[in-house]
């Protein structure tokens, strides 16, 4: 079975690491619940997403759909995504 790698640079995955600029072998592939792309890493936005948040944590600038998702949330107003 092919190893899993991911461009460290803009978080392509591929099992052919010659198709990625800073290739990183990772164990698992992430999917964006809002436009489908795939990420070596849990961390990803997208317009999708940034039009569906409201929120962010004043603490660590993490974004959420809603408050309770986040340990200082914050609104974010309406046109600022």
């Amino acid at each position: 079975m092919p190893k899993l790698q991911a461009c460290k640079t803009c978080g392509a995955v591929s099992t052919n690491a010659i198709h990625l600029c800073n290739p990183t072998p990772k164990s698992k592939v992430f999917s964006c619940e809002y436009c489908g792309a795939t990420a070596g890493e849990e961390k990803h936005l997208c317009k999708p997403m940034l039009d569906d948040v409201a929120f962010f944590c004043g603490n660590c600038g993490r974004i959420a759909k809603e408050d309770n998702q986040l340990c200082r949330p914050r609104q974010i107003e309406p046109g600022k995504a």
